[in-house]
């Protein structure tokens, strides 16, 4: 019997820093798939064409003013089916309750948001939710989701 195993690097809102971007990128060499949840679209481009290897997915940020990304993404990975936002259209700074039903409403496993800076990590009736936090300079914090074989681990993590 043949395992399956993929690793995917959540990060967002890294404001500038291309080089927490990079290193957190360069650091998780198992990663397949970066998903990019808004608010840093110059650097997530940048980072994108230093690994041509790896699969890039992003949406749109409050901050990313004239960036093509879109405002939400929705996408199945090896059966799951993700659903991407920044988090501010759906006001997440004020609970989750309107993301939520977001990502049920879509059929979502996986729902992924950033905007508060803040790790977050919850399963509530069928749905994994994350936020990663937030690539800052001195506060940086990213998300590991592994799938393997159907089963998902997600958590977050400080440098």
């Amino acid at each position: 019997m043949e395992l399956f195993y993929l690793k995917i690097l959540v990060v967002s809102d890294s404001h500038g820093d291309y080089r927490s971007f990079s290193r957190i990128v360069r650091s998780q060499t198992k990663a397949e798939v970066v998903l990019f949840l808004g608010d840093g679209f110059e650097e997530f481009n940048e980072v994108k064409m230093d690994f041509p290897q790896k699969m890039f997915i992003g949406v749109k940020g409050n901050n990313d003013w004239g960036c093509p990304l879109p405002m939400t993404e929705e996408r199945v990975i090896e059966g799951k089916r993700f659903f991407l936002t920044h988090g501010h259209v759906e006001r997440v700074k004020y609970g989750l309750d309107i993301l939520k039903q977001k990502a049920i409403s879509r059929h979502a496993d996986i729902v992924l948001y950033g905007h508060t800076h803040v790790p977050y990590t919850e399963y509530d009736s069928g749905l994994y939710i994350m936020n990663p936090g937030a690539l800052r300079r001195f506060d940086c914090s990213y998300g590991v989701i592994d799938i393997q074989n159907g089963d998902i681990l997600m958590n977050t993590s400080s440098f």
